[in-house]
Formats: C-alpha cells, sequence, structure tokens
C-alpha cells in the first residue's frame, strides 16, 4: 500500500502526482518547478484557470489539474507551511496539506499517488519531523479508504530516503 523510492516524481507513472506548490500556482523551483517544466504549459493554463477562479491555493489547501506530458493523469498542487521554527501551526498546515491532498485524490477516483517531500526544501521544514507527518497522514487515511491503492513517497535525496524508510519500517508499512 505504501512504497518508498529515491528518484525524480516527475518519473513516476502514477494516477496522481502531488506538487509541493507555492500559493500562485505558477511554478517556482524545486519540484514545483520541476513538475511544471516536465508536465509543459497544459499544467501552466489549468493553474491559471484556478487562479482566476479562486485566486490560487492557500496554505495547507489542494487543487487538481492535468498533468501535461507527465506520465501521471493528474497533478494535485498543495502548498505546504514555511518553516518558522514551529511559532505558526506549521506541523497541522503540513499535515492538512497531506490530508487534502488524499482527499481530492479520493474525490477524483484516484487509486495511485506519489507525494514529494512537501516543505524541505526552500521552506525548510524539519526534514524528520516531516517524514513524521507525512507517514502518519497517509498511514490513517489509508486505513480509513479503499479507493487509494497505492501511495508512493517519493524522496529527492538519500536524507529524507533513509528517515522515510526507517519510520515505514518502524510502521510495517513499507512495501519493498
Amino acid at each position: 500500500m505504501i512504497e518508498l523510492i529515491k528518484g525524480d516524481i516527475t518519473k513516476i507513472t502514477v494516477d496522481a502526482i502531488v506538487n509541493a506548490a507555492n500559493t500562485s500556482l505558477l511554478g517556482g523551483g524545486g519540484v514545483d518547478g520541476a513538475i511544471h517544466k516536465a508536465g509543459g504549459k497544459a499544467i501552466l493554463e489549468d493553474c491559471q484557470k484556478i487562479r482566476s477562479k479562486q485566486g490560487g491555493c492557500k496554505v495547507s489547501e489542494a487543487v487538481i489539474t492535468t498533468a501535461g506530458k507527465l506520465p501521471a493523469k493528474f497533478v494535485i498542487h498543495t502548498v505546504g507551511p514555511v518553516w518558522n521554527n514551529g511559532n505558526n501551526n506549521e506541523e497541522n498546515l503540513l499535515a492538512a496539506a497531506y490530508l487534502n491532498s488524499l482527499r481530492l485524490a479520493s474525490q477524483n477516483a484516484i487509486h495511485t499517488i506519489s507525494f514529494p517531500n512537501i516543505s524541505t526544501g526552500i521552506y525548510r521544514f524539519p526534514k524528520d519531523k516531516a517524514a513524521q507527518i507525512a507517514v502518519q497522514v497517509v498511514s490513517d487515511f489509508l486505513a480509513t479508504t479503499d479507493t487509494i491503492e497505492k501511495v508512493i513517497f517519493v524522496c529527492f535525496d538519500d536524507e529524507n530516503y533513509t528517515l522515510y524508510a526507517k519510520l515505514l519500517n518502524q510502521k510495517d508499512l513499507y512495501n519493498k
């Protein structure tokens, strides 16, 4: 039910990949920029339609677009919090970003989904705390649904991969 991969999320074949987006939805650095670049203009065009309708995406919320040229069918864009030493409800906001992405996936009959390590790049969320939140929210959600059959955590770096592997092994959730 849960898999772990070290690699490039833009190359994963799933129903939906999650984008660690910014509130503008117009692309940026890191995984956001990589997804927009690999997926092509169709993703940006969908994001612009969402912006026209609702003005972007707030922290912890999620929206869905086409995946353009990506091997996925959809991109779920969620905005994680910027780390401010835990003083601005960042842990709950990050949990909500994962949960809202999973809910949106479930509402759209998405069976397979891959997540990056949300907020751990330029938003500086501590990687160990972020991994604990991600694994907990996903495992709790999977226990309540049969819509989502597989979640893949896609880690870009060794540090995140090691943290996730340890947590998934402890919870005996890891499908190697």
